[in-house]
């Protein structure tokens, strides 16, 4: 898939407004608990993902995965940690405390981008990372507290530096010449994701009801879009996707302000603004400085 830096960034957009739609889903399940919902949403993206991939790459894709180099496997433990640690840190601390430790992932991907790949990162990047941090603290002001929910916040960390070290990885691997093909990495993270989770989830209690929404969610709010994602990942800088891939929280508050009823605070909607105006902002400066070349 060839892609425009344009069109790339309007493909992350979609990418994170499918993630967002896991909260409104989620709070129509009856009886699935946290470790049972990662593992039937792992197993019906790994479900969804080995019939995408055939048909877009031929089953040589299969073959390609059995004789990967370390990038590809790398990639695929990076993506089983940010599928499964999200639920289990939601199951040790409120949800407010992980959105802000998620919120570190463009500073973690900044910083491994500049050391590993040497990639220069623009004062305008800094200040839009720093902006759109900030917005989603204050989204959340007054309603954190890390002290006493500290387990719980060290593992939603892994879920930003799991990220910032994939797309790390995917960039290294580019930036060396090497022709490989890192989608089929996702479909080895759920793989991973699902099997570690499995035994985690005894006694098995999800209605047909649930089964189904999370059969949904395995295929449009995990195998489809992080199969773009990767995709993008070829066109952006590391910094841009982390970046982008914050629109998740703000639409994730929207969706569930109009499907779930769940009205944002003042500090919501500030913060909220604080993030959009960060990259809209970015993006805007980035690319009048691509025309201008």
């Amino acid at each position: 898939m060839k892609l425009t830096h344009s069109r790339a960034v309007a493909l992350m957009v979609l990418v994170t407004l499918l993630w967002s739609v896991a909260g409104v889903v989620t709070r129509r399940l009856e009886a699935a608990h946290s470790f049972e919902i990662t593992f039937w949403r792992s197993f019906f993206t790994v479900l969804s993902l080995l019939v995408i991939l055939p048909f877009f790459q031929g089953r040589v894709v299969f073959t390609r995965i059995r004789h990967a180099g370390l990038a590809l496997w790398l990639s695929g433990v990076c993506w089983s940690v940010m599928f499964t640690a999200f639920m289990v840190a939601l199951t040790l601390t409120t949800v407010a405390n992980v959105l802000i430790t998620l919120s570190l992932g463009p500073l973690f991907t900044a910083l491994l981008a500049r050391v590993v790949n040497g990639y220069r990162i623009p004062g305008r990047t800094w200040v839009a990372i720093a902006t759109a941090s900030v917005g989603i603290a204050w989204m959340y002001a007054g309603k954190l507290d890390f002290a006493s929910n500290f387990g719980g916040t060290l593992v939603a960390l892994m879920v930003p530096l799991a990220a910032a070290s994939n797309w790390t990885v995917v960039q290294h691997s580019r930036a060396q010449g090497r022709n490989i093909d890192l989608v089929p990495a996702v479909l080895l993270g759920a793989v991973i994701s699902t099997l570690v989770t499995l035994p985690l989830s005894f006694p098995l209690a999800a209605t047909p009801h649930d089964i189904g929404l999370l059969a949904l969610l395995g295929l449009f709010q995990l195998a489809i879009p992080c199969v773009l994602l990767v995709l993008c990942a070829r066109v952006l800088k590391a910094p841009e996707v982390a970046l982008l891939g914050l629109l998740e929280v703000i639409f994730g508050i929207l969706l569930a302000w109009l499907g779930a009823g769940e009205v944002p605070g003042p500090n919501v909607l500030t913060g909220g603004a604080l993030v959009i105006g960060a990259l809209v902002a970015n993006e805007l400066v980035g690319w009048r400085r691509r025309s201008c070349m």
